[in-house]
């Protein structure tokens, strides 16, 4: 897939058939937006993170786990918009007239109900439809469960610990993406080495507890939270003892893909106590990862 800021585009091309959307989490809602498209518009930053910081959410993925998952839907090309106030202010009819005619030559958009753009929302899809430049598709919102799937709704979830329904909405495994930093190497004292990644407040962190993963194509057991029984003071580290393997990953970006929640985070009165708890949340995700690695090859 071919990835593009907007100002790089050339103009004067057409026949694109275009998807718009911030698409964080590219859940399937998204999928249903994006769906016939083979040109995805999309922001970075997110736009509430200029226009109202203090109100703008932690968000699902990195922008490279996002263009990673579109990327899997076949889509041809990537179009990312830099996001700043001036671009902000740009009129709804001259976003239209600018960036989807002149610019990418879109011979459809599709959008979903609920999207709005310009500074003042008047961007709508019904002002999209009544452009005769070029087609417009309108997706409907989507319900799972009698509930509407949102960003949102995936954020609580995850911040609850609910990593395997939100996966249900996400058409695939949360993923936290980070770089492995040192840690206090007590696991590998304890037999059992991680890698530790610091999570980062401008993204989603699942809540505190044990968590059947995979990071590449290994399984894991994952440890969110502060290790309550040793007391480090340290902050909250997502921690993912990679099963059956050894070796040095500090420095390298690592994925983490969340399945299954084992259970929460706990304190245990003496080291042997915790490491045979240990092991046995080892077992339990290597099945479960096993498990999701036979469902997929089929």
């Amino acid at each position: 897939m071919k990835v593009t800021r907007l100002p790089d585009v050339e103009p004067g091309g057409s026949g694109r058939r275009v998807a718009i959307g911030t698409f964080d989490g590219v859940h399937l809602g998204h999928r249903e937006v994006i769906r016939g498209a083979d040109t995805v518009l999309t922001f970075d930053p997110h736009p509430m993170s200029v226009l109202r910081p203090e109100a703008a959410p932690p968000l699902i993925d990195t922008f490279a786990v996002k263009r990673d998952v579109i990327a899997s839907l076949g889509i041809e090309e990537l179009v990312v918009i830099p996001f700043d106030r001036e671009f902000s202010s740009l009129e709804a009819e001259e976003f239209v007239a600018r960036v989807l005619v002149e610019k990418l030559g879109a011979e459809r958009v599709s959008v979903g109900e609920n999207f709005r753009f310009d500074k003042r929302a008047r961007g709508t899809p019904e002002l999209l439809a009544a452009s005769d430049a070029f087609e417009t598709r309108i997706a409907p919102i989507l319900e799972v469960d009698g509930e509407a799937v949102s960003s949102s709704r995936i954020r609580g979830l995850l911040t609850e610990g609910e990593v395997a329904p939100a996966a249900r909405l996400l058409a695939r495994p949360f993923t936290f993406e980070g770089e492995v930093v040192e840690g206090d190497k007590r696991g590998r004292g304890l037999g059992l080495p991680t890698a530790n990644l610091v999570p980062d407040e401008r993204y989603v962190c699942p809540a505190h507890g044990v968590y059947a993963a995979v990071v590449g194509e290994r399984a894991a057991a994952v440890n969110v939270g502060v290790r309550p029984t040793f007391e480090s003071g340290r902050g909250p580290l997502v921690e993912a003892h990679l099963i059956d393997f050894d070796g040095d990953l500090y420095g390298q970006e690592l994925r983490v893909d969340f399945f299954e929640r084992l259970r929460g985070e706990q304190r245990f009165d003496d080291i042997d106590a915790l490491v045979e708890q240990m092991w046995r949340d080892v077992d339990q995700a290597r099945e479960i990862a096993q498990r999701a690695a036979n469902f997929s090859r089929r």
